[in-house]
């Protein structure tokens, strides 16, 4: 990434000129501290993709508080949520009930999200959504206090049901697990599948713990689908791929942003190939500033990989970090500034919020797995005619 490129991101470009062993001033060691706040699913089974966005937040505080420039010296302060709605509202309230936190970055499940909006709004806690995408956690209410950075389901289930019924398929049997998020990808991806004249042979709701699958994918192998579409996470995704191998399912495996992770293609092996799924953004390298991101990742030598959605916390953050920076430690002018968010250059791209701090510049990506990767659907075999998914016209 060049220094031209660089120079456009708030608070990140006087990292990359000063961290080259400029030595800190005595003013700068006086600095007053100021709490920050994470939440995310650090346990349970969606645990990679929750500690590469509390990795990714914690590099952009250790940046900052390298910048001898920066006001403030940032302290965060990390929360499990588990991807439980119950163990997210607990770890919001510890979060927002502490005054000393300013701001926050919070939730990877939509679950969670939606569970613990009103205890951000009752506190009067800024926060950044930085993975979450059921499109209530912001357009379900009037809350100032709630933003985010990447894209909804709306758009994400748009892009799908368009891009699966050009490849030719006519017929699909529906998996969603019962959270909000699971029947909030059924709700969007049926309704936009009726639009593009795709129909629909049946539906499945199933708990987010279930183990068994037989008695669904039983019936869905008499109704013989072109593709079974799940709106689920990756822990449940892997056992029902597994499941339709077992009992002889030759249907398309599509999938939705909550299964594109590096832990599903470990679980399901060589099934996992030829497996579609969509998610808001850019692989990370493709990112405007993907590469400045990674590198500074990996020199702070993480034990584990950002996945998917570690960019978009780390955006996420350098707003928050921006905004104190702008105003001071004050919940509800870091509040004011976050809701004027116009324009913004990040890593990720523009961001803009609108009037329920959504982030309106939606970029989905689509991708189907490669040999044993995650690969951008323009970029790999299937795009150009080498390879073809399972019954593709």
């Amino acid at each position: 990434m060049s220094n031209g490129i660089s120079k456009k991101y708030s608070g990140i470009a006087l990292v990359a000129a000063f961290a080259m062993g400029m030595a800190i001033s005595g003013e700068a060691a006086a600095k007053d501290k100021v709490k920050v706040g994470f939440i995310g699913p650090l346990t349970g089974g969606v645990s990679v993709n929750g500690i590469g966005g509390r990795n990714s937040a914690d590099l952009a505080v250790r940046l900052r508080n390298k910048d001898p420039k920066a006001k403030y010296e940032y302290e965060l302060v990390v929360q499990d949520d588990e991807c439980k709605p119950n163990i997210g509202v607990q770890a919001a309230t510890k979060v927002a009930a502490d005054r000393k936190v300013i701001g926050a970055v919070t939730h990877y499940c939509s679950a969670v999200a939606i569970a613990a909006v009103d205890t951000y709004h009752k506190f009067g806690l800024p926060v950044v959504v930085w993975g979450a995408v059921l499109p209530d956690i912001t357009y379900g209410n009037t809350y100032k206090e709630v933003h985010r950075v990447n894209g909804t389901m709306i758009n994400q289930n748009q892009t799908a049901a368009k891009f699966m019924r050009s490849l030719g398929y006519e017929t699909w049997a529906v998996i969603h697990d019962t959270t909000d998020y699971g029947k909030g990808h059924n709700k969007y991806y049926s309704e936009n599948l009726a639009k593009e004249g795709g129909k629909i042979l049946a539906t499945f709701g199933v708990t987010s713990d279930q183990q068994d699958f037989t008695a669904e994918l039983t019936k869905i192998k008499e109704l013989n689908p072109d593709v079974i579409y799940f709106g689920g996470l990756t822990p449940i995704g892997v056992r029902v791929r597994s499941q339709m191998e077992k009992l002889g399912i030759k249907a398309v495996f599509q999938g939705t942003s909550g299964i594109v992770s590096d832990a599903f293609v470990e679980g399901t092996g060589k099934l996992a190939e030829g497996v579609v799924a969509f998610r808001e953004g850019a692989p990370t390298e493709n990112l405007p500033g993907g590469q400045f991101f990674l590198e500074k990742y990996q020199a702070e030598k993480y034990d584990s990989p950002p996945e998917a959605y570690g960019a978009f916390s780390f955006a996420a953050m350098n707003l928050v970090l921006d905004a104190i920076e702008q105003v001071g430690p004050n919940r509800k002018k870091v509040r004011d500034v976050l809701n004027k968010t116009s324009g913004r250059d990040s890593i990720v791209g523009e961001i803009s919020f609108d009037d329920h701090g959504q982030n309106t510049v939606a970029l989905i990506t689509k991708y189907v797995i490669q040999d044993g990767k995650w690969t951008v659907w323009e970029d790999s075999d299937y795009a150009a005619g080498k390879r073809k998914l399972v019954g593709q016209k």
